[in-house]
């Protein structure tokens, strides 16, 4: 058999572009711990809100302005992020956020839990809807927002978009914990009892709390 000159062995090709995904998976990992590190060496305690780089601490405002420390110290405590578990806190009546603004806006929370598998060899992904209907509209994410589709493994996500601050990246190292906790989302071990739940589905309904 002739193989046209310039032409690599499908073989070949194959370990190529192996070598090559494997040295972008090198790459995140590096850059998630880089991250990790930062992360612990920040100070623990809140940032005065007149050294926080946001608010101008010539302004006499200041005064009427609540502490993030006096504010959050008393809510159940993360180690990272702004180091609040806010959904902890929801769940324990520790906060209570109001629902609505106008009384005919409808309030859709939502149980079901979806599985995402193609993690290559980090653990699948369980995404709670719960958790964020809790604070969330499903116009958020999904319909003009143009974040998810609907439809379970309809949406393309990979690290490299999450990492640029697109899809789950849009508020995870924003305003919801960060990239640095892997396990909070890469929780379904393949084989495990919470992965035979799904059966075949992509898609369950969770017991309520």
């Amino acid at each position: 058999m002739t193989m046209a000159r310039g032409c690599l062995p499908a073989s070949t090709l194959r370990r190529a572009v192996a070598r090559q995904r494997a040295g972008v998976r090198w790459l995140l990992a590096l850059l998630l711990a880089a991250m990790g590190l930062a992360a612990l060496a920040q100070n623990r305690g809140w940032v005065r809100i007149a050294a926080d780089g946001l608010h101008d601490p010539r302004s006499p405002a200041l005064g009427v302005l609540q502490e993030p420390g006096e504010a959050l110290a008393a809510l159940p405590h993360d180690a990272v992020g702004n180091q609040v578990r806010w959904v902890k806190a929801l769940d324990e009546g520790a906060i209570q956020p109001r629902t609505n603004i106008l009384p005919e806006t409808r309030v859709n929370l939502r149980l079901s839990e979806v599985l995402l598998k193609n993690t290559g060899e980090m653990a699948m992904v369980r995404f709670p809807h719960r958790q964020h209907t809790a604070w969330l509209d499903c116009s958020n994410c999904h319909g003009a927002a143009g974040l998810f589709e609907q439809q379970a493994g309809a949406t393309k996500i990979n690290m490299m978009l999450i990492l640029s601050g697109e899809k789950c990246g849009l508020c995870h190292g924003a305003v919801a914990f960060p990239l640095t906790e892997c396990k909070r989302c890469h929780s379904v071990e393949r084989g495990s009892p919470e992965h035979q739940a799904f059966g075949n589905a992509l898609v369950r309904e969770a017991t309520p709390p």
